[in-house]
């Protein structure tokens, strides 16, 4: 049998450093598996397949893999079913900024456009979820289609898609690929000039200065806290930027929105100047509307949040490096040890939350499961976060120090991310240990992939935070003034679950085994799945409530118990007795 075009695709990819494929097998992809198969995988030169039990899951996997490495990860799903699934994890990854390339096989080109079995359109269903989307028809047109799929999904971080017809796939190679280099980086945009100018004319003239930062100085972290010293400013930071900028940082005053802590929101909207710096912090509730300087190496995010008086197209660390020269040197500390000390006094009421948990009956609080995780954890562990409150205990809890690593599905805020970003998380860095924090409802989701755990022996631990309940949905209705509705579910052993599927598993429901249990489950040499029984009715409460929602708040509680929830109420007092909003 000669090479297929399939091979010629396999051989690209190994050219741009591509060393493994998630996926999930069928039949448009049949050509282009076995080109993955007969190139002896990646010990050999060739490319490994990492079978996963759902495409979805295919996409946070390579996701994850893309966001630890910062190199192109490739995720591939069959025509039909296969794409609608994958787009999920796809989605994620490009709007997450992941360099992750997705083959995405469509039926065969001749019968495009019948409404054959399995058709749709992959160019039009990806369209909104990557840089790049485009069907190779021809032949000649895959070496210069793949190239350009790679090329957007680095140089323009996220995701980009070839649509790939099966028939297509199985073709007569038109020859060896001939060789290309290959972007490895993002261009690092220079600001101008002039506009280095006014930013320093600006930071000069303002007594009181606040830096809110994100995970676009992932690069500039000395360069950051450099500027922060010079404007002796408060530099506040978003989910996605706390393991790169809260640790060893005597500026950091925590977090704003919704998972909030500290004296972020404070000092952003007391702030003469606000300084946003690598981020797109989406919930502008909680954003100064006014008197803020954005700068990102994307314009197209300039001002999309809050009005600007300047924005610079450029890239953090280069505009830091550039402005640095031109500020003054500032002596008046008081705007920002003052913000210091409001963040010493939140983060000492989490502190006495997680004492006060740890001596709590069952269920047991979420907040103590997080803080003994986070202490008994590796230093350079990667944690894989579930979206809804398991975001919140990771906010609150986990402890960056430069090597630790958090991923979650922070912009797009899927569910049932934490187990498949755990899984290309672990294969891209298989030495580490890979910790989830997955919430009952985010496991259930796509629980196959524990099987996809299995399967390639991966040691990676999985915490389970069991309550019975959407937590995060429960929350935003009780914020909203509505009683909770069918978000609680009947409780699920899911330590009994795996056990089958060969986990060292252990079911926890007392505080006083919980170290223990973590301990050993941590230990363990291979996968590991820790289920905690957990109250649903732990709260977390940002730094900054409206009065709207502390009365919608009241009201959902008034409302529950004329339904006759009286001891659904109590029991939630009695359990935040520090955290309830007030008016």
């Amino acid at each position: 049998m000669g090479n297929t075009l399939a091979d010629d695709l396999v051989g690209l990819l190994v050219q741009a450093g591509v060393t493994r494929i998630y996926g999930l097998v069928g039949d448009s992809l049949n050509a282009f598996s076995d080109a993955v198969r007969r190139s002896g995988g990646a010990a050999h030169g060739g490319i490994d397949w990492i079978h996963v039990h759902n495409e979805e899951a295919a996409a946070f996997a390579a996701s994850a893999e893309a966001q630890l490495t910062g190199r192109l990860a490739v995720c591939a799903g069959s025509c039909g079913p296969g794409n609608t699934h994958l787009i999920q994890g796809v989605l994620d990854a490009h709007r997450s900024g992941a360099p992750v390339l997705a083959l995405a096989s469509h039926i065969a080109a001749r019968q495009i456009g019948s409404g054959f079995f399995q058709e749709t359109r992959p160019e039009d269903l990806f369209r909104q979820a990557s840089h790049y989307c485009e069907l190779v028809s021809t032949p000649a047109q895959l070496s210069r289609s793949t190239r350009l799929a790679i090329q957007n999904a680095v140089g323009k971080a996220g995701a980009s898609v070839l649509v790939l017809p099966g028939d297509l796939l199985a073709a007569e190679s038109t020859g060896d690929p001939l060789p290309s280099a290959t972007v490895t980086a993002r261009p690092a945009t220079l600001p101008t000039s002039d506009g280095i100018r006014e930013l320093a004319e600006r930071l000069n003239a303002a007594d009181r200065v606040a830096i809110f930062a994100g995970i676009g100085c992932a690069d500039a972290r000395e360069e950051v806290l450099a500027l922060a010293g010079r404007l002796n400013a408060p530099v506040g930071h978003t989910l996605r930027g706390k393991d790169v900028l809260q640790h060893d940082n005597p500026y950091d005053v925590g977090m704003t929105g919704l998972l909030g802590y500290g004296a972020c929101y404070q000092a952003l909207h007391e702030a003469d100047l606000v300084l946003l710096l690598g981020t797109d912090f989406p919930y502008d509730d909680f954003l100064p509307q006014r008197n803020t300087v954005q700068i990102d190496i994307d314009p197209a995010r300039l001002g999309r949040r809050t009005p600007l008086v300047q924005g610079v197209a450029a890239d953090v660390g280069e505009a830091a490096r550039a402005v640095l020269p031109l500020l003054r040197e500032r002596t008046d500390r008081s705007f920002l040890d003052a913000m210091l000390r409001k963040t010493e006094r939140d983060l000492r009421t989490s502190v006495d939350a997680y004492r006060t948990a740890r001596h709590q009956q069952t269920p047991i609080h979420p907040e103590y499961l997080a803080g003994l995780v986070d202490e008994l954890a590796d230093p350079d562990a990667v944690f894989t976060v579930d979206t809804g409150m398991c975001c919140t205990w990771a906010a609150r809890y986990l402890t960056p120090n430069g090597r630790r690593r958090i991923l979650g599905s922070f912009v797009h805020g899927s569910m049932a991310n934490a187990l498949p970003m755990a899984i290309g998380a672990q294969i891209a860095a298989p030495g580490r240990q890979v910790v989830t924090f997955s919430g009952d409802g985010g496991l259930a989701m796509l629980l196959g992939e524990l099987l996809t755990v299995k399967t390639h022996r991966l040691p990676v631990k999985i915490v389970v935070f069991n309550n019975s309940s959407l937590g995060m949905v429960r929350l935003e209705m009780l914020v909203a003034g509505d009683p909770p509705f069918e978000t609680d579910h009947d409780p699920v052993d899911y330590a009994a679950i795996a056990a089958p599927m060969g986990f060292h598993t252990r079911r926890v429901t007392d505080p006083g085994d919980l170290r223990a249990a973590i301990t050993e489950m941590l230990a363990h040499d291979g996968p590991a799945l820790l289920d905690v029984v957990t109250t649903k009715d732990a709260l977390e409460v940002p730094s900054h409530v409206t009065f709207a929602e502390a009365r919608g708040f009241a009201l959902a509680l008034g409302r529950t118990v004329l339904s006759g929830g009286v001891g659904d109420v109590l029991r939630l007092a009695e359990t935040n007795v520090r955290n309830i909003p007030r008016p």
